[in-house]
């Protein structure tokens, strides 16, 4: 079977001497050695602004919202994961969709300013499949408007913009460490403030609002990463830049083989380094794509509709039309990306999809 995703592991050795550890001193949760060691390792090598590890990658956009949100209106793409939409409804908000971009397929900036309102407190933006936002148009967007910005980057681990880590914009961003992710930790995720007088009140949040061992600043969640997690992480970190340069070369495998005159995948964000952690095709119509799917999962190959449906159409908000994230992601497919995927099994791939097209 060749899935859309596999789980990267790293050498059994590796994480059998961060165990041997663990036994030692008998800390699993609450802010050991590995989780810091993680933090800081990742802070040296993407030279971040802030990082604190979490328990999951949903958790920090509920904690930003938490902190911005203010039981308001928040500007969202409907092309993204569940999660997005599901923590601003979690948190008391209101998600209010804008249309995403035909080209780049994040949210499109030039139809944000018509959905401010006076309700609206921030602006919550996914980095699709790892290929920023217009980063420049959205702040100064949210500057004009006194509102915060929230970026969703769960697929954008390694990828930087005009030479900064994504993680460095917005006022707060986080990602996910998710098992499916190209870095993992198993579970887990991270929050990154980008404010620094936020940054106490951040921890707190994630930390049952602890302010000190006997005190409380308010309310708070138990949002930490424990040392299984952190361990996993700090073991695949050092394999990173492997795993991202064998993903392009992945890609570039998929992108020489496809008849790409009839296919299209997004367009590049200028002054971004991609991580190539998915890689999505956008066929000519529905029909093609749910026939090559079909042929596809009768040779055991299983590509991923992702995202679809949009988000928009959830049972739990207001419905509206978004035309153009609803027509992209009817005709989408991510193909199988992953660490030990065959160049054989890419061709395979490729000369179905070639036949279909």
């Amino acid at each position: 079977m060749i899935p859309v995703t596999k789980t990267y592991f790293p050498t059994i050795e590796s994480y059998t001497k961060r165990m041997e550890i663990l036994w030692g001193n008998g800390i699993l949760t609450n802010r050991g050695e590995f989780v810091t060691e993680l933090e800081l390792n990742l802070q040296k090598k993407y030279a971040l602004n802030h990082i604190l590890c979490t328990n999951n990658g949903t958790i920090p956009i509920q904690i930003a919202l938490k902190l911005f949100g203010k039981n308001g209106e928040v500007i969202t793409t409907p092309f993204s994961y569940v999660a997005t939409t599901a923590a601003i409804s979690w948190e008391n908000c209101t998600p209010v969709f804008v249309d995403i971009d035909p080209d780049y397929w994040c949210i499109d900036p030039s139809k944000i300013e018509a959905a401010i309102t006076s309700k609206t407190t921030c602006i919550l933006a996914t980095h699709v499949y790892g290929n920023p936002c217009h980063i420049e148009e959205i702040e100064r967007i949210a500057k004009a408007h006194q509102l915060e910005v929230i970026y969703d980057a769960a697929h954008c681990f390694g990828v930087s913009y005009m030479g900064k880590s994504i993680f460095n914009y917005g006022s707060i961003s986080t990602c996910s460490f998710h098992a499916t992710k190209l870095f993992h930790t198993g579970e887990g995720g991270a929050l990154f403030c980008n404010i620094q007088e936020k940054e106490s009140k951040v921890f707190s949040l994630h930390n049952f609002g602890h302010k000190g061992r006997l005190e409380f600043s308010g309310l708070g969640i138990n949002a930490k990463m424990n040392e299984l997690c952190a361990a996993m992480g700090l073991c695949i970190l050092p394999d990173i830049d492997d795993i991202i340069q064998r993903r392009k070369n992945q890609v570039n495998t998929y992108l020489n083989n496809l008849n790409m005159d009839n296919l299209r995948t997004f367009k590049r964000r200028e002054n971004a380094e991609l991580n190539y952690s998915y890689f999505p095709i956008r066929f000519s119509s529905h029909d093609k794509m749910l026939h090559a799917e079909s042929e596809l999962n009768k040779l055991d190959v299983f590509p991923r509709r992702y995202f679809y449906p949009t988000l928009n159409h959830l049972p739990y908000v207001k419905q509206v039309d978004m035309p153009v994230a609803e027509a992209i992601s009817s005709e989408i497919l991510c193909l199988p990306l992953y660490y030990d995927l065959s160049e054989s099994d890419q061709i395979k791939i490729c000369n179905v999809i070639n036949k279909i097209i």
